[in-house]
C-alpha cells in the first residue's frame, strides 16, 4: 500500500538508529520535496520494521548523496563541499560557456570549457591536456589546501591548480569563459587566486591574453592539440610572442619557425594585412618594461570570434574563426600563401606573391646564388652590388612592406621619422629604418642593425621601409643629407661637432668575433687593434682604446678631429667611431699587408720588396707628409712617424696612420713645445 513519509521524520529515524543529532535535517530536507511518496511492496518474509528500515535506507542514500554532488544542470559555482563528476557540468550565468568532462578519441577524460549550444562542440580550454583521467570515476573537487584538483580516484590526483590556499575557496565559471578560483569572502572584483585565462591551451577568445609578464618571467602562449578534435595533449605547433627588440609573434612547428606576424604597427601586425578589415573586433597590443601582451575584444557582444593554433593537415596552423548563423567560418589563416613562410626569399630578398617567380632582390642587390635563383630557390637571399660607404650612403624608400624581423633592432617610441632617418644615416651599422606606429602620420623609430630578413610586399596595407644603399646603386633624387654627431668622451672638453659615422658596439663585437685574440693585429700605448668584417663583407681595422688608459682619451679625441678633416690617398681612411658603453673605438679601413715593419724586418717577407716597390713606398710616404705639412687645409706635424705606423694595402701602397699625438700648426708657425714622447 502507498506510504507517505515526511523528510524530517526520515532523518529523525535514521539519526536515532545512528545515535546522531537532528541539527542538520532542515538544510538537508530543503533540497528535496517536502513530502516523499513511495510504494512499499509487500514482502511476506520480512517484518514490518525491516520493511520500514529498507525504505528509510533508500531515502538516506538520496539525502546523503545530495550533500556531496551537484545536479547535472548546475549553477556556475562549485563550493568546497561539492564534487564535479564526469557526467556533470557547470554553466556560466549567461549560459554561454560550459565546464565539464569530455573524452578524446581514446577512453581518457579531460576537464574542459566549451561554448554552450554550438555544434560541433567547440572546446576553448583544457585543464589536464597532458594528464588525463583514465576512467569515469574521476572527479573535480576543491582540496583542503584551497586548490582545486582532478582525481582519478580518492587520494590519486591527476592534476592541480597549485595555488596558494584560501579560507573559503569557490570555483566559478564566468560569462567570459574564464574559470576562476577565488575566496568567497573576498568581495573584490577580479581578485582571483587562479584563473584559466592565465593558462591558455590552443585558443584565444576575447579578454584572454598571450605574451610575457616580464616582472615574473612567465609566458602565456598557444599550443595546438596533438590531433585536432581527437587528442588534446600538447601538439607540434606553438604561437609565442618574442619580446626582444620590437615585439612580434612567431608560429613554430617544434623548433622551426613557420610564420612571423611582423611587429605591431599601432593597428595590426605588419605581416597580417587581413587584420585591417576585421569589422566588429578591436585589437590590443601593449609592451613596456613590465610586459608584452596581445589580446582582442568584440564591439558587438553577440559576435563570437576565436583564434586557434591547430594541427590541420594543410599547414594553415594559425586561424581566426567567426560564428556566422550558427556555424564557424574561417575568417583568415596563416600562412596564407607562399610569401608567408618564414625567410622564403632569404636575407635582403623580397617576396611578392603576385610575381613570378615570387622572390626578387631589391634595387642595389643581386642574388647570392644565381643558379639556385634560376631554379626558383630564393632561400639564399641577396647581396649588395656595391660595398657601403657610410658617409655617402643613401636610402631606398619601399612601400607596402612587411617589415623585416625585429629581434635585433634599436627602437625609440618618441622620435619622428626624420629624426630616425638622421640617426640611421650617421650609424654605419644601420641597414634600414621605419616608423614604429603608423597612426596619425607615423611616430617612433625602429632601426635595423643587422641583415634584413623575411620581407614581403603587399598590394595594400603594408608599411614604409627605408633601406640603406650605396650611392652608386640609387637615383640622385634620394635623400643624402649629412648629419652631425657630437663626440662625447666623458670628460668636459670643448669638442667641435664632427661629421662622423657612428658604429654600434654590438656590430663591432660581431665583426671582431668578440675582440678575440685571433683577430688581434697589434697593440700600443693607447689600446689594441683588431681585424674585423662587417655583415656586408667589408674588412675593417678596429682600434679599441684601453679602459684604464686615461692618457689615451686626449689622443683619441685628437685622432678623431684630425682624421675627419684629412683625406689623402696616402693616409689611412677613418670609417667611423663608437662611443657607447664606456667604449672609445676608431674604425679604419683594413690594410692587408699591415705595418711596414712586419715586412721590412722579416727575412722572408722582405724579399717581396724589390727596389721598385721600395721606391714607391718611400714616394708615397713623402706625398703623405707633403700633404700634411703643406697641401692640406691645416698644417699638421705627425710626431710619431715610424715603420709600424706606415701601413700597406694589398698592392703595397703605403698609408700613414696613428695621429694620436699629431699637432696642428698655424700656417706661419715653425716651432712648438711638446710634452709627450715623439719618435
Amino acid at each position: 500500500m502507498p506510504v507517505s513519509l515526511d523528510c524530517s521524520a526520515v532523518l529523525s529515524f535514521v539519526n536515532k538508529l545512528m545515535n546522531k543529532s537532528n541539527s542538520q535535517k532542515h538544510s538537508a530536507c530543503s533540497t528535496l520535496p517536502s513530502k516523499l511518496t513511495t510504494t512499499i511492496t509487500h514482502y511476506s518474509l520480512l517484518s514490518t520494521n525491516m520493511r520500514i528500515f529498507i525504505t528509510h535506507l533508500n531515502y538516506l542514500i538520496i539525502i546523503v548523496t545530495s550533500f556531496f554532488i551537484i545536479p547535472s544542470t548546475s549553477s556556475d559555482t562549485l563550493t568546497g563541499t561539492q564534487n564535479l563528476t564526469t557526467n556533470q557540468t557547470l554553466l556560466s550565468q549567461n549560459q554561454s560557456f560550459v565546464l565539464g568532462f569530455f573524452r578524446g578519441s581514446n577512453t581518457n577524460y579531460y576537464l574542459g570549457i566549451w561554448y554552450n549550444n554550438i555544434n560541433p562542440q567547440t572546446i576553448i580550454w583544457v585543464a589536464n591536456r597532458d594528464n588525463p583521467i583514465d576512467n569515469s570515476t574521476g572527479y573535480l573537487k576543491i582540496g583542503e589546501n584551497g586548490n582545486f584538483v582532478l582525481l582519478n580516484s580518492p587520494g590519486n590526483p591527476a592534476w592541480s591548480s597549485n595555488q596558494t590556499s584560501a579560507k573559503n575557496p569557490v570555483l566559478q565559471l564566468l560569462d567570459t569563459g574564464n574559470l576562476v578560483l577565488k575566496d568567497s569572502s573576498d568581495k573584490t572584483n577580479n581578485n582571483y587566486l587562479w584563473q584559466s585565462f592565465d593558462y591558455p591551451t590552443d585558443t584565444v577568445i576575447p579578454g584572454m591574453k598571450i605574451g610575457w609578464n616580464l616582472d615574473t618571467g612567465t609566458e602565456k602562449h598557444l599550443t595546438s592539440w596533438k590531433i585536432k578534435g581527437e587528442d588534446p595533449s600538447s601538439g607540434d605547433y606553438t604561437l609565442k610572442i618574442d619580446y626582444h627588440g620590437l615585439p612580434e609573434a612567431f608560429l613554430r612547428r617544434n623548433q622551426t619557425i613557420i610564420f612571423r606576424t611582423g611587429p605591431w604597427n599601432g593597428e595590426r601586425f605588419s605581416g597580417v594585412p587581413e587584420m585591417k578589415n576585421n569589422t566588429g573586433l578591436d585589437f590590443n597590443f601593449s609592451y613596456d618594461e613590465h610586459g608584452v601582451w596581445y589580446s582582442f575584444s568584440v564591439t558587438n557582444l553577440s559576435l563570437l570570434s576565436r583564434v586557434i593554433v591547430t594541427s590541420d593537415s594543410d599547414g594553415k596552423a594559425l586561424q581566426r574563426y567567426m560564428l556566422i548563423q550558427g556555424s564557424w567560418n574561417k575568417f583568415w589563416y596563416e600562412p596564407a600563401d607562399e610569401c608567408d613562410y618564414y625567410r622564403q626569399c632569404g636575407p635582403y630578398g623580397v617576396c611578392d606573391k603576385n610575381a613570378s617567380p615570387i622572390c626578387k632582390c631589391m634595387q642595389g642587390f643581386r642574388p647570392k646564388n644565381q643558379e639556385a635563383w634560376n631554379m626558383r630557390d630564393g632561400s639564399n637571399g641577396c647581396v649588395r652590388n656595391t660595398v657601403l660607404n657610410c658617409s655617402t650612403d643613401k636610402f631606398l624608400h619601399l612601400e607596402n612592406m612587411k617589415l623585416p624581423e625585429t629581434s635585433s633592432v634599436f627602437m625609440n617610441k618618441s622620435m619622428t621619422l626624420d629624426e630616425c632617418g638622421s640617426l640611421c644615416k650617421r650609424n654605419c651599422s644601420c641597414t634600414a629604418y621605419a616608423n614604429i606606429d603608423i597612426r596619425n602620420g607615423g611616430s617612433g623609430c625602429v632601426m635595423w642593425l643587422d641583415q634584413l630578413i623575411d620581407m614581403s610586399v603587399f598590394a595594400t596595407y603594408g608599411q614604409d621601409l627605408f633601406v640603406r644603399l650605396a650611392a652608386a646603386d640609387i637615383g640622385s633624387t634620394s635623400s643624402n643629407k649629412n648629419h652631425r654627431v657630437v663626440l662625447a668622451t666623458g670628460d668636459e672638453r670643448n669638442m667641435d661637432d664632427l661629421e662622423l659615422p657612428m658604429f654600434n658596439f654590438d656590430t663591432l663585437m660581431m665583426a671582431t668575433n668578440n675582440f678575440s685574440q685571433d683577430n688581434k693585429l697589434g697593440e700600443g700605448g693607447f689600446g689594441s687593434v683588431y681585424r674585423g668584417r662587417l655583415i656586408e663583407g667589408q674588412e675593417i681595422a678596429v682600434k679599441r682604446l684601453s679602459e684604464d688608459s686615461r692618457q689615451g682619451v686626449t689622443e683619441f679625441e685628437n685622432e678623431v678631429k684630425l682624421m675627419v678633416k684629412l683625406q689623402h690617398r696616402n693616409l689611412v681612411r677613418l670609417l667611423g667611431c663608437c662611443i657607447e658603453k664606456n667604449e672609445k673605438i676608431l674604425v679604419y679601413e683594413y690594410m692587408e699587408n699591415r705595418g711596414l715593419d712586419s715586412i721590412l724586418f722579416d727575412e722572408s717577407k722582405g724579399l717581396l720588396l724589390n727596389w721598385e716597390k721600395r721606391f714607391n713606398i718611400i714616394y708615397g710616404i713623402a706625398r703623405g707628409l707633403l700633404y700634411l705639412h703643406q697641401d692640406s687645409r691645416f698644417r699638421i706635424i705627425h710626431r710619431d712617424l715610424k715603420t709600424s705606423n706606415i701601413l700597406l694595402d694589398i698592392k703595397m701602397n703605403p698609408k700613414i696612420s696613428d695621429f694620436g699625438i699629431a699637432r696642428i700648426f698655424d700656417n706661419d708657425q715653425t716651432q712648438a713645445k711638446t710634452w709627450l714622447y715623439v719618435s
